[in-house]
């Protein structure tokens, strides 16, 4: 067992500044961060808005997207600090193997490879279903007439044009990368026009006295139910619910930290692009939610397509087409911009050995891992091709939200590790561990000991986390109603949350120099973690069920083929022959 557990928490030493990397270093800091915002300024801005001030938050939906943002930043932060430490490919995958351990890493990359394969099968299904509406659904209804898939968990038909947005997009980045990042930003600069478009059209018929309205208004329907009216209709409860959906708006950002072996300068110009990106995403988002609801009000909004909705409103048909093609230019970027990170979670992870080595072949001409892409490209478009929208977009954001979970809790890792250069005797006696907890002994370097502290204190606050986000998620009518057993319990894990946070905050941290450092540690972090973990609460049963189902599948191919291949394992006896020989065989090995 304990050769086990030294297979798997094995590290990747932080020695690589991904000088030595066989792909094409071509990526500037407009390139990345036109990368980011095409990645993510899509539906966000042109479903997202109309939805949320529908059926969630009314009016007050600016503030959602603030909170959002938030939300957001400071995953974007802790994402900025690492890849200032990290110039290489996989983002938080190679974050995890080299703070962590190989285990936890595979994970991670392993629930990276279903964000991006869903992000980009979700996004080419909506792409045809829009093109699809246009044109009153011949195309659908088309491909009905000759073939129905009547299985339940498929999609009614087979949508061959979403499969056919994946393979181009696939032989795009299969072409080279810098060829497909030049599409990519001239794509998002006709969605930055079409989106300032939209912000001064709209901006011009915007009334705050629709801000305002009161719900025995002349103007709302009978019969209609628009809850409390104003600004916040539904409560900060609907804000807060809408912010929750609005998170998903900025899902995307991430895939800038991919690049690290193809960014010119990545240790400066890939914090400086997530910073970049999010500003102008959120900038955007803003403005979109607050022209849409002061032009139409909240509860006459469209919660899937609000723009064609307002726009026939207003009887401005030729704004509509120009905003419906600046639509699909958007969807084709978030596209690319989410298969884009895939190729290379793949060549990092098999560079490393964890999954088959074939596909960190790179092409002499193209500079991109060839097999990968193509690969990445066949189970992407096949999964557009037989799901629908809806079944694809529920498993999108488990992976990403557990992703920044780790990035944060490897952040703390590393500003708390022991610094090699420092020796510092501390006993491991009970009153020696007593007094480190608050720091008494005046350490100015971290120690061994501080250091176990930290990741001791981050394990229990992980946990404590989980218990509170699950009583705010599933046990509110019981907190609503004053329920002591569930107050006492929130209010005493409240109460432990803080104390870990003060412990964590006492312990010395190292002094590395850095392009980019998280401000407020370790407070930035932790709330990171809070954010992810209690969002990660609001999905259904399902979607864990699925996630779970995904996980067993990777753990099968970790155990049975990436433990013995690894490549920090092959220069170790960290297993014996025989064990790899019968992969299995390392569960029953007890130490005598």
């Amino acid at each position: 067992m304990e050769n086990f557990w030294k297979a798997v928490s094995r590290k990747k030493p932080n020695n690589d500044d991904g000088s030595h990397s066989k792909l094409a270093r071509v990526l500037t800091l407009l390139d990345l961060t036109g990368l980011g915002v095409g990645s993510t300024l899509g539906l966000g801005a042109y479903v997202l808005a109309g939805s949320v001030a529908y059926e969630q938050a009314g009016p007050g939906v600016v503030i959602s997207f603030v909170i959002a943002a938030l939300a957001a930043a400071i995953a974007g932060l802790c994402y900025a600090e690492f890849a200032s430490r990290v110039p290489k490919a996989g983002s938080a995958y190679i974050y995890t193997y080299i703070t962590i351990g190989e285990f936890a890493a595979f994970t991670i990359g392993w629930n990276l490879m279903l964000e991006y394969i869903i992000g980009t099968a979700s996004v080419a299904r909506g792409l045809s279903g829009y093109i699809d509406a246009l044109i009153d659904h011949r195309m659908g209804n088309a491909i009905k007439d000759v073939v129905q898939m009547r299985v339940s968990f498929l999609a009614e038909y087979p949508d061959v044009f979403s499969f056919l947005v994946v393979i181009v997009i696939t032989a795009l980045l299969a072409y080279g990368v810098k060829e497909s990042t030049v599409l990519n930003n001239l794509f998002t600069g006709v969605n930055l026009i079409v989106i300032v478009v939209v912000l001064v059209s709209v901006g011009i018929k915007a009334d705050p006295a629709n801000w305002a309205i009161k719900p025995d208004d002349p103007n709302v329907p009978a019969g209609l139910d628009i809850g409390a009216g104003g600004f916040l209709p539904y409560g900060i409860a609907g804000v807060m619910a809408g912010a929750a959906k609005c998170f998903y708006g900025y899902v995307g950002f991430d895939c800038i930290a991919t690049t690290g072996e193809e960014a010119q300068n990545p240790s400066r110009n890939i914090p400086l692009a997530i910073i970049a990106s999010l500003i102008i995403i959120f900038l955007s988002y803003f403005g979109v939610a607050t022209v849409l609801t002061m032009a139409l009000p909240y509860y006459l909004q469209d919660p899937i397509a609000p723009f064609p909705r307002l726009f026939d409103y207003l009887g401005w048909q030729e704004i509509k087409w120009i905003v419906s093609i600046g639509a699909i230019f958007s969807l084709c970027t978030n596209s690319l911009g989410a298969m884009f990170p895939l190729p290379r979670v793949l060549y990092a992870m098999s560079s490393d050995g964890l999954i088959f080595k074939q596909l960190r072949t790179v092409h002499p001409k193209t500079k991109t891992p060839l097999l990968a892409t193509i690969l990445s490209g066949l189970f992407s478009g096949t999964m557009a091709m037989l799901f629908n929208l809806h079944q694809l977009i529920d498993m999108m954001s488990i992976g990403t939200l557990l992703a920044y979970t780790i990035v944060a809790v490897s952040v703390l890792v590393l500003r708390y590790e022991q610094n090699t250069n420092f020796i510092v005797s501390s006993q491991t006696k009970s009153s020696t561990v007593m007094k480190q907890l608050f720091n008494l002994t005046c350490l100015t370097v971290p120690s061994s000991l501080s250091s176990d502290i930290v990741k001791v204190c981050v394990l229990i606050y992980a946990i404590v986390i989980s218990v509170i986000s699950s009583i705010l998620a599933h046990a509110q009518d019981y907190l609503n109603s004053y329920n002591p057993l569930f107050c006492t319990l929130l209010a005493a894990m409240a109460i432990v949350a803080v104390l870990l946070t003060l412990i964590i905050s006492c312990q010395p941290t190292e002094e590395r120099q850095l392009t980019f450092r998280v401000p407020f540690v370790p407070f930035v972090p932790l709330i990171s973690i809070f954010v992810n973990v209690y969002l990660m609460f609001q999905l259904d049963a399902a979607t864990w069920v699925r996630f779970l189902v995904w996980l067993v599948v990777g753990f099968i191919i970790y155990f049975s083929y990436g433990i013995r291949h690894s490549v920090q394992g092959s220069g170790s006896q960290t297993l014996s022959e025989s064990q790899l020989d019968i992969p299995f065989a390392m569960f029953t090995t007890v130490k005598q």
